[in-house]
């Protein structure tokens, strides 16, 4: 019998690497039929993304086995709060945010009224969410807090990957603690190193229109293309990040473009861009949503700064200089930025910086020769099709 496929994941709102991963899986299958699914209905196809199925809806309505593919993501440690509040419009999440204290049972009711599931980590797919039952497979999934996460919440994900028909991970902080709760799992890149081998023409073409396709002739020395989520918001921050960019930019000629790279609640926000433009001499806000605008301001960038994991992949996927910011309250705290470059990225490279250290770490990128950097992204894409060809060995693909 020939099962019906499903990918899972975040794509059911505004986030780059989520929106990615679901055409990424797609092409490396082949292009494949396969039905998407995230934990509400929605549709993100004016913004590149997918028309996205409630897995809920989807789930109970199935009859025969199938298959249902968690497409990756730093989704171990997102609870449902988090996750239901992600989903809601920014006003109305704001709202819920000044109503409920999150850990308390009237937030966690809400949640599961809100996703249709009672899940503590709902994000993380399990063969039982299908009614006529089937497989489940998880790809290049993140989980770098799991060892600090709360014991019920830490007994879920361990028992729904214990099911799993195949499980890869994307960093080694996430493989070595499910180890050491005797989870196996496989280590491959993550998705998107494979976005310039399967879709440059496609970019290319929004480089060529749009809002990307002024930005070349408008910054002769070049751009960079910057990025940081809303927490990094605070007066003291734009302050330093606005030093940082000008010392940047009189080093190298480098004017800032600012982009967002998630318009959920908690990820990217305008009015932040707006206020550090305001405070630095020359910088664009870039405003389109679009997957594939985004892509193409990267990959026309001469590098990538900010606090997006995947700008730093895309980035890494077009041979780039790169870093990742942290925001200043992540301490000694593990994060997804530093597991995953500590994981895959090229000795010599800046892992992650500090705000008022970010041009220093860029300057250092920037002098490394563009040969080493387009050979490792040929490197890492070629890590992820073997690893890959395993995976849909185990998938019967």
């Amino acid at each position: 019998m020939d099962r019906s496929r499903i990918l899972f994941g975040a794509f059911d709102r505004h986030n780059f690497g989520d929106l990615l991963f679901p055409h990424i899986l797609a092409a490396m299958l082949h292009g494949r039929t396969m039905r998407h699914a995230g934990l509400a209905q929605r549709d993100l196809r004016h913004v590149g993304g997918h028309a996205v199925e409630s897995l809920a809806h989807l789930g109970a309505s199935l009859r025969q086995p199938a298959d249902l593919i968690h497409a990756g993501g730093e989704l171990l440690t997102c609870g449902a709060w988090e996750a239901a509040v992600m989903l809601q419009n920014p006003r109305d999440a704001e709202d819920l945010v000044t109503r409920f204290d999150a850990h308390s049972k009237p937030a966690r009711y809400w949640a599961a009224q809100a996703i249709g599931r009672s899940d503590r980590v709902p994000y993380l797919a399990d063969a039982s969410m299908l009614s006529g039952g089937g497989r489940c497979f998880h790809h290049a999934l993140g989980g770098v807090q799991l060892d600090a996460m709360p014991g019920e919440m830490r007994d879920e994900v361990l028992a729904k990957l214990g099911r799993s028909a195949r499980l890869s991970v994307r960093d080694r902080v996430t493989r070595e603690a499910l180890r050491s709760a005797g989870i196996q799992a496989a280590l491959t890149p993550d998705p998107a190193v494979m976005v310039r081998s399967l879709f440059d023409h496609l970019i290319q073409t929004h480089a060529q229109r749009g809002e990307a396709a002024g930005l070349i002739g408008a910054f002769p020395a070049g751009y960079l293309a910057l990025q940081f989520s809303a927490d990094f918001g605070d007066d003291a921050t734009l302050d330093a990040i606005a030093a940082q960019c000008e010392v940047l930019r009189r080093a190298t000629g480098l004017v800032p473009v600012l982009f967002r790279a998630g318009a959920a609640p908690w990820h990217d926000d305008l009015d932040v861009y707006q206020r550090l433009a305001q405070r630095l001499k020359a910088a664009r806000v870039f405003q389109s949503l679009h997957l594939w605008d985004i892509c193409a301001l990267i990959a026309r960038s001469r590098a990538y700064a900010g606090s997006s994991l995947h700008g730093r992949i895309v980035a890494t996927a077009y041979g780039l200089p790169r870093v990742n910011m942290l925001p200043p309250w992540q301490g000694s705290a593990p994060s997804k930025q530093h597991a995953y470059a500590a994981t895959w990225e090229m000795d010599g490279v800046p892992l992650v910086s500090a705000v008022d250290e970010f041009a220093a770490a860029l300057e250092a990128a920037l002098a490394i020769e563009g040969k080493r950097y387009r050979h490792w992204a040929e490197r890492l894409a070629s890590e992820y099709r073997t690893e890959f060809a395993s995976f849909a060995a185990a998938l019967g693909t």
